[in-house]
Parts: structure tokens; C-alpha cells; sequence
């Protein structure tokens, strides 16, 4: 018979045991996230962080199968997740947004508290200017914070954001307004690239020319270190100055889990772009699943992905995975190599104390051809760096052993 004081000491022996056991591997997840008679329980696992203003009847709605529901008849928002959740948690201090660019040399600090305060503020500029839940917002900017506002501005009332990547001509963003229809377009002066500078405005007025709605709202972003003059100020809001009228942010609109968040265009080089659309419940649960056990981001973990805003992974990692688990996003504008040199991705990690490093296989070859040797990885100390992650296209095993 064992004694009481030896029960006593096994009993947190026995419990961490136990959690040691139950702990199950990405191959347990998977089969259970498939399985029909265990995909729901599991599902609604991953939704247990999450906020929901009222709670879903449904994980998975399979009435209008093979058109799937996720989370059906509840209230959540995305933008609040990712904010306002964690700023009433009290950890409106911890850091949000760490933004850094190469070319203008400015960098930024940006707290929860910080954020959730202009994300308001410029979602009451979106209000004003007539736009409500389920309308489409077009944002064509470079990779500044302000972009990141405007996205989750959006998220925050209810609209659909389409984020076109800055680097496409005229006509490629005509077809995505034609085909979007937005209420406005957020824009800026100008996007910069190691030897030139993209003014954005006449790219805009084109687009909008071409797509027969060339009085359509804009809200512009001056940049510092490149202001457009030459403007319509009938159509074009400036961002700072409308910014500083706001006296009272807009609260958090409640939205259906199965209510669009944001359209993505593909590239287009199979026939006309076509918009994918990403719900919020669906994608919240997926979300925190990943962010959670894929890569091990949690409160005050800082992520670095080397992606534009316009593609899905810099929707997915940059502006808003890591904000799910209240970590910490860094925006860079700038590229891996040539800005100024193939150190540029280590140094930040080290800078910014940076735990998981996501980046396309073509940034790691441009990186590896610079720096075959890895004299500049050895000038950081990456001991936080715990996890490098690629994808956009296949990566080749030299590559891969290289790195």
C-alpha cells in the first residue's frame, strides 16, 4: 500500500504524465480533422481561444453539401481577434507590428493598444465614405503599416477587403475592380523598388478609367519620401489628414462565421483572374490551428515573413496569423537580397528576435548564390530563431541542404 505522502508527491508526476501521453502528433490531428465522425469535436477544439460575440449552432453545416458552411449561426469577427481580444486581455502594450523599411530607412514600433486605435479610426474613414458590411474595399499599396490598418479596418466593419498586389499594371487591376465592384480604393503616392519609384496614382486613375468608374472614391497615403501633387482632390482623401478628424473609432462590427473577410485574385495566367474568398469562422479556426502547432507562435513570439501583402501567404503570416496568438508581425520593405545585401533576412531575425522565419525558395537561392559560404549568417545570432518555413513553389533538396 503506498503511503499518502508518496500519493501526494506522484499525483503531479501522474498528471504531467498523463499530459505527456495525450499529446498527439500532426499525423493524430490530421486523421482526426478528417475523420467525419471526429472532425467536428476536433475543429471546435481549435475554436475554443477564439472569441464569438454569439455563439455558432454548427461547426461544420453539411445541408447544402457539396456546398460546406464552417461555423454556422454565430458572431465573430476576425480583426477583433486579432486586436481588440488581446488589448482587453490587458496586453495592449505588448508589440504588434515591428515595420522596417529599406528604401525610406524609417522604422516603427506598433503597439496592440496603438493599433487597435488607428484600425478604429480608419474604419470610421470607411463609414463615413459609405461603406458597410459586405462591401469591397481595393487595396493597391506597397508594404507599410498603413496597409496592414486598412485591411483590418476593413475586417472591422463587416467589409471585404480585395488586396492587389502593388506590382501589377494598369489593366490587370481594371479586371479586379470590374469584377470586385468596390465601394473605394485605397491607395498610395507610391511604391519603391531599389532603383526606381511606382507612382501609384496613375496607375489608379487608369485602372478606374478602364473599368468605366473613374469618380470612385480613393483614400491616398502620402508617402514622405514621395508625395503626388498631381491629384483630384474631388476623388482622392488624403489618409493623415482624414485620419486626424477622427475624433470617435468605429466599434467592432459582429459578423456570421460563414461572412467573407477578403477576396483574393489568382495571378490570372489561366484565363481571367478568379476571386477566392475566405470566410471568418472557417479561417479563424485555421488560423490559431496553425499558427498554435505548425509554428509554435504564441503571445509575444515575433514572426518575419519575407511576402508581399498581395499574395496569400502575406495575408496569412504577415497581417494576420501571428495576431491571432498575439504574437508579433514584422512588415519589411525591402527584398532578401540587393537591400542592401543577401544579410539583410538575419539581420532582422536578429534584430527583432525573430522565433519563425517564413520565405519562398527563389529569396533563399537569391540569398544562397550571394552568400555561399553564410559569412553574413554568421555575423547574427539567430538563438531565437527555431523554425525556417518556404513555400510558393518547389524547393530543390541543394537548396534545402544549403540552408
Amino acid at each position: 500500500m503506498i503511503s499518502k505522502r508518496i500519493q501526494t508527491f506522484l499525483k503531479p508526476l501522474r498528471a504531467f504524465s498523463s499530459q505527456v501521453v495525450r499529446k498527439e502528433s500532426y499525423d493524430d490531428h490530421r486523421r482526426r480533422s478528417l475523420d467525419p465522425d471526429l472532425r467536428e469535436a476536433f475543429w471546435a477544439e481549435q475554436m475554443s481561444e477564439i472569441h464569438w460575440f454569439k455563439p455558432y449552432d454548427k461547426v461544420l453545416d453539411q445541408s447544402k453539401a457539396p456546398l460546406y458552411r464552417w461555423f454556422t449561426g454565430g458572431l465573430t469577427n476576425v480583426s477583433y481577434n486579432c486586436i481588440d481580444r488581446h488589448v482587453e486581455a490587458g496586453h495592449g502594450q505588448d508589440v504588434a507590428v515591428y515595420y522596417e523599411s529599406a528604401y525610406t530607412k524609417r522604422t516603427r514600433v506598433i503597439t496592440y493598444e496603438s493599433l487597435q486605435d488607428q484600425v478604429a479610426r480608419f474604419a470610421r474613414i470607411l463609414a463615413d465614405n459609405g461603406v458597410t458590411k459586405g462591401d469591397r474595399v481595393i487595396i493597391y499599396m506597397p508594404m507599410i503599416p498603413e496597409a496592414l490598418i486598412a485591411m483590418h479596418a476593413c475586417v472591422r466593419i463587416g467589409a471585404i477587403h480585395s488586396v492587389v498586389f502593388g506590382g501589377f499594371a494598369p489593366e490587370e487591376l481594371a479586371n479586379r475592380i470590374s469584377h470586385a465592384k468596390p465601394k473605394l480604393i485605397v491607395t498610395a503616392s507610391a511604391g519603391l523598388e531599389p532603383n526606381r519609384i511606382i507612382p501609384y496614382t496613375g496607375n489608379v486613375d487608369k485602372a478606374l478609367e478602364i473599368s468605366g468608374i473613374p469618380e470612385l472614391k480613393r483614400v491616398i497615403v502620402q508617402r514622405r519620401s514621395y508625395r503626388e501633387k498631381n491629384i483630384d482632390p474631388r476623388v482622392y482623401l488624403d489618409y493623415d489628414e482624414e485620419m486626424a478628424k477622427v475624433t470617435n473609432g468605429h466599434p467592432v462590427v459582429g459578423v456570421e462565421g460563414t461572412h467573407p473577410f477578403f477576396i483574393l485574385y489568382t495571378s490570372g495566367t489561366t484565363g481571367a483572374p478568379k476571386g477566392i474568398y475566405r470566410s471568418h469562422g472557417g479561417q479563424l479556426a485555421a488560423y490559431n490551428y496553425a499558427l498554435k502547432n505548425l509554428f509554435d507562435i504564441h503571445r509575444r513570439d515575433v514572426m518575419f515573413a519575407t511576402s508581399d501583402i498581395g499574395w496569400i501567404v502575406g495575408h496569412n503570416f504577415i497581417i494576420y496569423g501571428p495576431l491571432i496568438r498575439g504574437g508579433t508581425t514584422v512588415m519589411y520593405e525591402g527584398k532578401p537580397i540587393g537591400t542592401p545585401n543577401a544579410g539583410v533576412c538575419w539581420r532582422i531575425c536578429d534584430d527583432y528576435k525573430v522565433k519563425s522565419f517564413y520565405i519562398a525558395p527563389t529569396g533563399v537561392r537569391g540569398i544562397k548564390k550571394e552568400d555561399l559560404e553564410g559569412e553574413y549568417i554568421k555575423q547574427h545570432k539567430l538563438d531565437s530563431l527555431k523554425s525556417i518555413s518556404m513555400a510558393g513553389e518547389r524547393c530543390d533538396p541543394e537548396t534545402v541542404k544549403w540552408l
